[in-house]
């Protein structure tokens, strides 16, 4: 255990063994050898415990570190300062909140997304049909394909239309495929 204080405090720290961790100082008790949170509340950020502390209860983190597999402690000490900084400054929705506003934002995104797909493929379709009639010498003896776009729940489907030309009759066939 000592090691791994060591680790955690650094060298300036790991000299003096009897500097207690954030949790002990808080809780103003003795910091053995086997302090359950020496290793993941240093005594240079006790803000971190502080937060913990009120948020969980000193016995609650205990329990919650020594049942967590070893390898997996340090990320269980920063999963708990992190939701208790949350808790603190949102007490009804803590990190749902966050959580939330970041999937609003996402939907908004993705809806501006599909604006600016949508124009985009209204001006390939000008620019192919610019290109079409400047390139063809008589329209009325050759196809032109066209590509529409129609946006419709987020998904976008393409619609090819092809034009016949036949004796100034126009028809119009359509067939769909959606990408």
């Amino acid at each position: 255990m000592t090691e791994k204080r060591e680790q955690v405090l650094g060298p300036e720290v790991a000299l003096n063994k009897v500097t207690p961790c954030a949790a002990c100082k808080l809780l103003r008790r003795r910091c053995a050898e086997a302090c359950p949170f020496s290793p993941y509340f240093s005594p240079l950020e006790p803000h971190k415990f502080l937060a913990v502390h009120r948020v969980f209860g000193a016995s609650n983190v205990s329990k919650l570190l020594l049942e967590a597999p070893e390898g997996l402690r340090a990320d269980a000490a920063n999963t708990l300062v992190y939701e208790a900084n949350v808790r603190i400054r949102d007490p009804v929705y803590g990190c749902m909140g966050a959580i939330a506003a970041l999937q609003q934002q996402l939907l908004s995104l993705q809806a501006q997304l599909d604006a600016v797909r949508a124009e985009i493929l209204k001006h390939d379709v000008k620019i192919s049909q610019a290109a079409a009639a400047s390139s063809a010498p008589s329209i009325s003896s050759k196809n032109s394909t066209i590509a529409l776009a129609a946006i419709s729940n987020n998904n976008i489907s393409i619609q090819t239309a092809t034009t016949h030309h036949h004796q100034g009759d126009h028809h119009l066939m359509r067939s769909s495929s959606a990408t």
